[in-house]
């Protein structure tokens, strides 16, 4: 049997955690495991509570009291190393979106976004992909694209990792880009590795950042890819 994505929520705003929980009870194969108003409580009951199953995912409001969910967040990373981080909240500031993505976040949604989006986001980064709401993915790409020169930065990446991570910037899952290109999973997976350890990246949307960072990407922001190329 499938294990079930164990889910953290971090959400100050009672309503709204509500919201959030009765769409997660509703959704096979997705578990709401704990919920916090507070990234402090969050924190303490991962560090006291050695005996309970880690969370998978945790969903982050950014505007919390106390501790703010950019300051918790490598703190949460930290004490679950194993999990993986959504941000979730009103905040579209640019400076938030780099900050968040450059600590690690591996998605980051708007809390105007549907139920459906949310749940099928944590699907995604779940599954090795970049969940970004439309607006936040059209910053990245469009505005981070010459803020460092090239310096050689294309040698970096071989011309299908430039493919894999393109495919992953439109937030494509590792299986899918697996299809496109028709080549295994585990190509992809190492392909995805590599490109993660080049960059000096832990997640997705933080190495589509890199790469417009270090000019890899040209100035449309995409590279022509054959799909029918393989291994």
């Amino acid at each position: 049997m499938k294990k079930k994505i164990l889910v953290m929520l971090v959400e100050d705003n009672p309503r709204y955690r509500e919201v959030i929980v009765l769409a997660l009870e509703q959704e096979p194969g997705i578990q709401l495991a704990s919920q916090f108003g507070t990234a402090e409580i969050a924190l303490r009951s991962l560090r006291h509570n050695s005996n309970k199953a880690m969370p998978d995912l945790i969903l982050l409001d950014l505007r919390l009291p106390g501790m703010d969910g950019l300051e918790a967040l490598p703190q949460f990373l930290t004490s679950a190393p194993g999990a993986k981080i959504m941000i979730l909240t009103q905040s579209d500031n640019e400076a938030d979106v780099l900050r968040a993505i450059s600590l690690g976040a591996g998605g980051y949604l708007l809390k105007s976004s549907t139920v459906n989006t949310i749940i099928a986001g944590i699907r995604t980064v779940m599954g090795g992909g970049a969940s970004l709401d439309a607006g936040v993915a059209r910053f990245i790409l469009n505005t981070l694209k010459n803020r460092l020169p090239k310096n050689g930065a294309d040698a970096l990446l071989t011309e299908r990792q430039m493919e894999v991570l393109t495919m992953l910037g439109e937030g494509l899952l590792k299986k899918e880009i697996a299809d496109r290109l028709q080549i295994s999973y585990a190509t992809v997976d190492e392909h995805v590795a590599h490109i993660y350890d080049r960059l000096g990246v832990r997640n997705a949307p933080a190495a589509v950042n890199k790469a417009h960072q270090l000019g890899i990407f040209p100035s449309d922001g995409h590279r022509n890819h054959q799909s029918g190329m393989r291994e």
